[in-house]
């Protein structure tokens, strides 16, 4: 919890709250904006292409100039539609996304074994985030979850059949990888033992191997499970090359086919926001966050600031080189990744992760020592991963060939 909070709650915490609120609002719809101009320009030069180049300099305003473009453009709504609902949905895809951006601490020092916390001008400690709640992490699944509302809500209020398969699609997306997303923060919980965002930027703040490799939980979990948040979360973001729930060749425009204007604007304005909060979370929970060497001249907690904004530029560059490089999946695959690969990896990893803890506390006492019961573990683990991945494939191959012979087609002509 925030220090200034712990010694009850005053009408000066209320107003102290009310301005870390506003001030992420600005930060992330800023960073919105710049994220979808970096998008565009960085695929443009992917492509070999110009990119926006008139509005402001490098084109850097072209954004601001399409949404104020959006806000006077007319607003239909259909005749068929649940006008209550249509109007709602956009605000239910945009909320979600912006609550959980609250979670993430933006900065602090938290070099030297120190908490993270900075000293207002009253004498008040706080960290810089809007709020740290014991829950963090299983406030963010939440958060993933309720996004998916915003979208099924509008395919379903648009009287059309064309949303309503596109929210539907996104429904069964969001059920498919939001186990491998949630089996995959098991392993950072179990590895970091705290809920919470800053106590988890607090553990891999410490010094790691050799007290020169950091303590980041991409190399203390085994990186599976960063692998899998990765790949689970591009697809909750539905984003290419999970973007089956738009997919323009088959079903139009998607759920938000019947939207137009300033609505339409906010979905838009939605999965951009949910890109940059996404990469903000993948940098707290893997990356250290905003945790970094203290090298002077700055103050420390303007360090973290640094650190936080130039991982979160690593990965919003990934996610747009995604974009630009990997082809479409088609539904099948999408669905064979999330339930017959990601969440049977996710799952086998993270009992992987607990044998070797309780190995490493001395629990098990098979052999001499602790460090002999852990390569034990790891040894049967590993064995056990490979003969339970062969008997997954072997199981899937026997489906695939059943399916084809009921289909009158012969596998060995298939391939």
């Amino acid at each position: 919890m925030d220090p200034y909070l712990l010694d009850g709650v005053t009408l000066g915490d209320v107003a102290l709250s009310t301005v870390k609120a506003v001030l992420a609002l600005v930060v992330c719809l800023v960073a919105t904006m710049l994220m979808v101009w970096f998008e565009r320009k960085v695929i443009a030069r992917l492509q070999n292409r110009i990119g926006p180049n008139v509005a402001g300099p490098f084109g850097v305003l072209q954004t601001l100039a399409d949404g104020i473009k959006a806000f006077f453009k007319e607003d239909n709504i259909p005749e068929n539609a649940d006008r209550f609902v249509f109007k709602l949905a956009p605000y239910l895809s945009l909320l979600p996304a912006f609550l959980t951006f609250t979670l993430i601490p933006l900065g602090g020092d938290f070099s030297g074994g120190k908490s993270g916390t900075v000293t207002l001008p009253g004498g008040q400690e706080t960290f810089l985030q809007v709020a740290d709640p014991p829950v963090g992490v299983l406030f963010f699944l939440a958060m993933s979850s309720l996004g998916i509302y915003g979208i099924m809500l509008a395919g379903w209020s648009s009287g059309s059949k064309y949303p309503l398969l596109g929210s539907v699609r996104a429904s069964a997306q969001a059920i498919s990888y939001e186990a491998a997303l949630g089996l995959s923060l098991a392993a950072v919980i179990l590895v970091t033992g705290g809920l919470s965002m800053t106590e988890i930027v607090r553990e891999q703040a410490t010094a790691g191997f050799g007290g020169i490799i950091p303590n980041w939980n991409i190399i203390v979990t085994g990186f599976i499970p960063f692998a899998v948040f990765v790949m689970a979360g591009t697809a909750e973001l539905n984003r290419p090359p999970f973007d089956l729930v738009e997919a323009e060749q088959e079903l139009v425009g998607g759920f938000h086919t019947e939207y137009s204007g300033i609505r339409f604007a906010l979905f838009f304005l939605s999965e951009f926001m949910n890109t940059v909060t996404m990469a903000a979370i993948i940098v707290t929970l893997f990356f250290g966050g905003p945790a970094g060497p203290n090298l002077g001249i700055l103050p420390g907690w303007l360090w973290g600031f640094v650190w936080f904004f130039a991982k979160l530029l690593v990965f919003l560059f990934v996610f747009v080189w995604f974009r630009a490089t990997l082809p479409r999946f088609r539904y099948d695959q999408l669905m064979d990744l999330g339930w017959k690969l990601l969440i049977p990896l996710s799952l086998g990893w993270l009992l992987v992760l607990a044998g070797i803890r309780v190995a490493r506390n001395g629990e098990l006492n098979l052999l001499d020592s602790a460090g002999g019961d852990t390569v034990l573990v790891i040894a049967v683990s590993f064995v056990v991963l490979l003969v339970g991945m062969g008997f997954l494939r072997a199981a899937l191959n026997n489906a695939r060939r059943e399916r084809l012979l009921a289909a009158g087609l012969d596998p060995r002509e298939v391939g």
